[in-house]
């Protein structure tokens, strides 16, 4: 059996503080290149609380307490899914493999998101893995998309009055899941790789009972509420903290070419099955009523109703989209319903003068 030299006795510890020095340099080295890295960089913005309007932060003490400190590396949102997470693997031991394969195994929301993502989508031919490479490898190197992904996760936790935590956003609300592989499809289709996207689109629709165009152009803080039936054409644009409800369709008329499809303002509010067709605007902070009919521009922060909408007030929050108030046009539809009983009082009375007449 080889031993060691004298020589070599002498010279280990040097060989060793050496190897140490080296590997201490190496560690520093990856420490500022990942810090210099691009997810970093987005992180250092410290974009919360959302929107920089002072509304709302995220509910978790551990969020609120990251976000105070100096940390460059802090990532409030990912850290409350952590320890949610935890906490439901703990409360319901069943769901404990789901939710480490899910969300505890993962380094980062990106690639959290991506997984859950991928295995929502897959079907025979379009495995969960090529999902996931494709969702991570555009994700990653775009940090715009990193910065969608946490405020409209925040833009949900904040509005849905039935969302339980982070980690209920990340694992089942397809209204949330259903935009962020829009996000992915949106970044393909800029790339010029649209037969992608179109895929992307299909499956979004095929699961999620969602359609959005990859061309369509969607802000951030987004709240697909409930989601089911959205409907968001190619040349659709939606502004920031925007909330639209099930059943919303951004369409065209079908007579038009070219840029064809609704402008949505920010902080807008869409209620549920409220159609909106051709290329008109809908103004900042204005709110749509349930089941109405939208063919015409809409000035900022007033509230419109009726098939077709018409004007019927206005209303005070600068974005009534994170206040989700829609009980604003109650006199407008009390008022509505005494005008048609007196409509038909007063046609019926006609009727009988003309009948008299003959």
């Amino acid at each position: 059996m080889a031993c060691l030299s004298d020589e070599s006795w002498v010279s280990l510890p040097k060989m060793l503080s050496e190897r140490l020095s080296l590997r201490e340099d190496q560690d520093e080295q990856e420490r500022k290149r990942f810090i210099d890295s691009k997810i970093a960089q987005h992180r250092l913005e410290k974009f919360f609380p959302v929107y920089a309007l002072g509304i709302s932060r995220p509910d978790s003490d551990s969020v609120v307490s990251v976000f105070n400190s100096d940390d460059p590396l802090a990532d409030p949102i990912w850290d409350a899914v952590k320890e949610e997470a935890k906490l439901e693997a703990e409360k319901e031991p069943i769901l404990s493999s789901f939710l480490y394969a899910s969300i505890l195994s993962h380094d980062c929301l990106e690639q959290a998101l991506g997984f859950v993502l991928a295995n929502r989508l897959q079907n025979p031919t379009l495995l969960a893995t090529q999902l996931m490479d494709i969702f991570c490898e555009v994700i990653m190197h775009d940090t715009s998309i990193q910065r969608s992904i946490r405020l409209d996760m925040q833009a949900f936790k904040d509005r849905d009055p039935a969302c339980l935590s982070y980690c209920s956003v990340l694992l089942y609300l397809k209204g949330y899941h259903s935009l962020q592989v829009y996000r992915v499809a949106h970044a393909l289709w800029s790339q010029g790789r649209k037969v992608l996207a179109l895929a992307l689109q299909s499956r979004i629709s095929e699961v999620f009972g969602v359609d959005i165009h990859p061309a369509a152009k969607i802000g951030e803080g987004i709240l697909l509420d409930h989601a089911t039936g959205v409907v968001i054409g190619e040349t659709a644009v939606v502004g920031n903290r925007v909330s639209l409800m099930h059943g919303v369709t951004l369409g065209g008329t079908g007579k038009e070419v070219g840029d064809r499809h609704p402008k949505v303002g920010e902080g807008a509010l869409i209620g549920a099955s409220a159609n909106i067709l051709g290329n008109i605007k809908i103004g900042k902070g204005a709110m749509v009523a349930a089941g109405s009919l939208v063919l015409k521009d809409i000035p900022p922060h007033s509230m419109v109703a009726g098939i077709p909408a018409k004007v019927i007030g206005y209303v005070d929050e600068q974005d009534p989209s994170l206040t989700m108030k829609h009980d604003a046009s109650k006199e407008f539809f009390q008022q509505a319903a005494v005008i048609f009983k007196d409509g038909r009082s007063t046609g019926a009375q006609d009727r009988e003068r003309s009948d008299e007449g003959t």
